[in-house]
């Protein structure tokens, strides 16, 4: 077996579902802020489409999908960001983004060449470090900074790394700290991977869920050498659908859909069907946005009546929590379990997470204004054991 492989952790949310269990089993009211899967039904228009296409016979779907499902993407990003794509050549329906993320390195790294290095930020999403080393490259961690906004500042590169890197990933906005990307910073971010010839993948799962300015897409500032990744887990509350896209440079796409029948396929017709619908309605996203922002503002003010500085929530529904100097997020995750509060320690993502704690808003209101209270209680035990 691959020794890096062998050698990684448990993958961090399997280690909260084990927390959660125990949980269970000790009878206590589960309040999960654990892993990002919200309660929230899916729209019943979104669940009737699906229903209603499942057929009497099942057959294998395509790997380039349904062409009215690319065309209704290619709509939702023309009218979303203003940019257009060619359904036929620009666009693949996925399995959801994680499938799709993990799989791309197999597919543009050269094992036998120099430039075989991928870049990302971190704390992160397991997904980008485990893809590369499943596909043999080499993943190269850059430690995102409270300071800079956990923007990953590639200008601050060596120009000798960035010409043996292969892949960049961005993902903004950020899990899982909540960090939202400028525009501008898109365009430096661009313009130093085609100086390079780096392709620029961007994670944009999260662009729908913000609260007051709508984060920007990489395909804005430019589509030669960039795919954006999205899904309809977050956005449209379809996280057991598994349905997302890649999008983007037409040669990329190309190259990733010619190999792509040997590891993966779109999802269901039945499940792309439904996701035709989600990508042709904004109503369903508003109501899912207004829920998380009655969820923000709970936690908004509980962190401020209990002293704990993060970083504000203008996308996602994480809060990236600091903790006070010397105090370590597993430990006080590990204390918080005893109360039935799961919260992921900020380890769980990797070098620049120690100190940090993220809450998914999980629950439901009622539950996270149910959560606030046991919380407090549990909160005040620790920091005065603490000293």
């Amino acid at each position: 077996m691959n020794s890096r492989i062998r050698n990684l952790k448990a993958y961090p949310m399997d280690r909260l579902v084990r927390a959660k269990e125990e949980i269970k089993r000790k009878g206590l009211k589960l309040f999960d802020f654990g892993t990002g899967d919200p309660k929230e039904p899916t729209d019943e228009r979104i669940r009737k489409a699906l229903v209603e296409a499942v057929p009497r016979v099942s057959q294998y779907p395509t790997v380039k999908g349904r062409k009215e499902l690319r065309e209704a993407i290619a709509k939702w990003l023309k009218g979303r960001f203003g940019v257009s794509l060619n359904p036929e050549t620009e666009i693949i329906p996925t399995a959801g983004s994680k499938e799709a993320i993990f799989h791309f390195p197999l597919v543009f790294i050269d094992t036998d060449s120099e430039k075989r290095k991928v870049i990302f930020g971190t704390p992160a999403y397991p997904v980008y470090e485990r893809g590369t080393l499943f596909a043999g490259g080499e993943p190269v961690s850059v430690e995102l900074k409270y300071e800079d906004r956990f923007l990953l500042r590639l200008d601050r590169l060596p120009k000798s790394l960035l010409e043996e890197t292969a892949i960049v990933w961005i993902n903004y906005p950020h899990n899982p700290t909540g960090a939202v990307a400028p525009l501008s910073y898109l365009e430096e971010v661009y313009g130093i991977c085609r100086e390079n010839g780096i392709i620029l993948c961007s994670d944009e799962c999260y662009t729908e869920i913000y609260f007051e300015t709508p984060p920007h897409s990489i395909l804005e500032v430019g589509k030669e050498g960039a795919v954006a990744f999205h899904s309809l887990s977050k956005r449209s509350g379809m996280t057991g659908y598994r349905s997302g896209f890649v999008a983007g440079d037409e040669k990329v796409v190309s190259e990733y859909l010619k190999y792509r029948s040997s590891f993966g396929v779109a999802s269901q017709e039945f499940v792309q069907k439904a996701a035709e619908v989600a990508w042709s309605d904004e109503k369903h996203v508003e109501e899912r946005r207004r829920i998380f922002k009655e969820k923000k503002e709970i936690f908004e003010e509980f962190f401020k009546e209990i002293g704990l500085e993060h970083l504000p929530v203008e996308a996602t529904f994480y809060f990236w929590v600091k903790l006070p100097s010397g105090i370590s997020s597993e430990a006080y995750a590990l204390h918080l379990l005893k109360y039935g509060i799961v919260i992921s320690p900020g380890e769980f993502f990797g070098k620049g997470g120690e100190g940090f704690f993220r809450i998914a808003l999980v629950p439901t209101v009622e539950e996270c204004k149910e959560a606030v209270k046991v919380w407090k209680k549990a909160h005040e035990e620790f920091m005065e054991k603490a000293g």
